[in-house]
């Protein structure tokens, strides 16, 4: 229990601190709302039986007061009216402006360096974070904090109302409120974690695989694993059925331990009540009110049932949202390396958070400001992690890593549904069309942007459809040069271009890093030429570390893909 309020504190934390007056004001009318009904159906039995005792005679009927308890059930019922309304208007608006800053805080806390690249890895997830378990939250505040609020004054209520009529009516009555009714609550929401986690780890299988079955189906029967994907969704699909039929199962065992619970109360409540008539303590109208009173109590207790069977699936996704609700706190001091070096790895193991052990085995070396480095070696080795390391995406799992500002262009070309300036943009927001156009010239796509229809106002379509493979990397590779960084880290930057186009990008590409450092991961002989010093990685390790002149590095150079 501990642990869960633990997990559950910076949620409330930020529901707080966003419309903590306006949920404050909304329990607060849903528990007038409740008073108020209590109220009603209380005095209304009251005024009914007192009534018709009245009319038994006609000298009690004349002296019978009729106004003022007229007047109390008006007041109960349009005050009831009046607060569900508010409550209804004050409760739904705050929380979906709470809700709406959470989802900006979360994209905020995802477009941290390395939240993003584990993201890109995965970004069913960030779909998933962003969607059923946002919504997941609001019934911590509507359908469990509010209940709960409400249940507990209830109980406090009905006791102070039952203690008018006998003390010890009104203690046993509430007493049995709190520990049956809430007792029930909490085993409630005990039994429905654990399927209520089920469920929303199905939803999110099953969401995935139908993703990947749809946008992926002309790749799975090109290797034969249409019917095996399909499996895997009807799998998915089968586990959130069960968690379905789990919750419901326990829904039913809920609300039959309510429905004793309320009818244990209620023939108690008629029991104590027709005795003290019996015995002339009160009469038939107080005896009226004592069980109408006791009738209504149970109401709030059924709101909050509910809001018990999805605990699970809230406690889930406050565990998995809470820690991206700080990203000032989250993002990583990334070290500043000594004067005259553009970085430096002092024995540093790293890799990505879903990876069972470390890519990077024990790195150390450096680089002076200014020089140009390419990074070599067979596919899987780290060359890539190793840019993410010093892009300050990934962090250090042993050593340490000091670093300039970088900009990384990688393997991925990630290009949006945007004209070619908005892409462009995206690195210098205040970039006019001439530096745009430099960039691109410096890419060699300057010709080709221009012979478009609408020039740089040329819409791409997803992903930049639109444009060749080539001409995205391009574009890609022009968007890193609008980064005004002392660093670049390029991954095959000239990947999928013909020779010639290819050894033309990197000459531009040479002239306008002037004094900035230069890291280059590639396999292809072309790239690793531009470099003064080659590093060859192996198994995550550093093998060969050579500069220009020497024979190993002509060796190394030869080793690779020609142009």
């Amino acid at each position: 229990m501990r642990g869960s309020l633990k997990t559950l504190l910076p949620v409330i934390k930020l529901f707080w601190i966003e419309r903590g007056a306006s949920l404050a004001l909304g329990a607060g009318l849903s528990a007038l709302a409740m008073l108020a009904g209590g109220g009603l159906l209380g005095l209304s039995g009251w005024f009914i039986t007192a009534s018709a005792f009245a009319g038994l005679t006609a000298a009690s009927a004349i002296v019978f007061d009729v106004f003022v308890p007229s007047a109390g059930i008006r007041l109960f019922a349009i005050g009831r009216t009046a607060a569900r309304y508010g409550e209804r208007i004050v409760t739904h608006d705050a929380t979906l402006k709470v809700l709406a800053a959470l989802r900006e805080r979360l994209f905020r806390g995802w477009a941290e360096p390395a939240a993003a690249a584990m993201m890109i890895r995965r970004p069913a997830k960030l779909l998933f974070r962003l969607t059923n378990d946002v919504d997941a939250l609001d019934s911590l505040y509507l359908r469990v904090l509010v209940p709960a609020v409400v249940a507990v004054l209830a109980a406090f209520a009905v006791t102070i109302a039952l203690s008018f009529i006998n003390p010890i009516l009104g203690g046993l009555a509430g007493l049995w409120l709190v520990v049956i009714c809430v007792g029930l609550s909490f085993v409630a929401g005990r039994m429905a974690l654990k399927p209520g986690r089920r469920r929303a780890h199905a939803m999110e299988a099953l969401r995935a695989r139908s993703i990947d079955l749809v946008a992926g189906q002309t790749e799975l029967a090109m290797v034969g694993q249409l019917r095996a994907q399909r499996r895997a969704v009807a799998e998915a699909d089968r586990r959130l059925a069960q968690a379905d039929d789990d919750l419901n199962r326990i829904d039913s065992i809920a609300a039959a331990g309510f429905s004793l619970a309320s009818t244990l109360l209620l023939t108690t409540t008629l029991l104590i009540v027709a005795w003290l008539t019996k015995q002339g303590t009160i009469g038939a109208p107080a005896a009226a009110f004592a069980l109408l009173v006791a009738f209504a109590a149970t109401e709030p207790f059924a709101a909050m049932r509910r809001g018990t069977l999805e605990f699970g699936r809230t406690l889930l996704a406050a565990r998995r949202i809470a820690p991206r609700l700080k990203p000032d706190a989250a993002v990583r001091v990334i070290a500043r390396p000594d004067a005259g070096y553009a970085f430096q790895l002092t024995n540093a193991f790293a890799g990505y958070e879903d990876d069972t052990r470390s890519i990077l085995q024990g790195l150390s070396f450096s680089l002076a400001v200014g020089g140009r480095l390419a990074v070599v070696g067979p596919s899987g080795v780290g060359k890539s992690t190793l840019l993410a390391l010093l892009a300050g995406e990934i962090a250090t799992a042993d050593g340490s890593a000091a670093c300039l500002p970088a900009a990384r262009l990688t393997q991925r070309s990630e290009l949006f549904q945007d004209t070619v300036r908005g892409n462009l943009q995206l690195a210098a927001p205040d970039a006019d069309d001439n530096r745009l156009r430099e960039a691109l010239a410096t890419a060699g796509l300057v010709h080709d942007i221009e012979g478009l229809p609408h020039g740089l106002s040329t819409r791409l379509g997803e992903g930049g459809a639109g444009l060749s493979g080539g001409q995205l990397r391009r574009l890609a590779l022009a968007r890193l040069l609008l980064r005004d960084t002392p660093l670049w880290l390029l991954d095959e930057p000239t990947e999928g271009l013909d020779a010639d186009t290819a050894r033309a990008v990197l000459e531009r590409l040479a002239l306008a890093a002037g004094g900035r450092s230069l890291v280059i991961a590639t396999h292809i002989r072309r790239e690793a030429a531009l470099a003064d010093r080659i590093l060859l990685l192996d198994g995550g390790s550093i093998v060969a570390d050579t500069l220009r002149g020497t024979l190993e590095f002509e060796m190394l150079l030869d080793r690779l893909r020609p142009d």
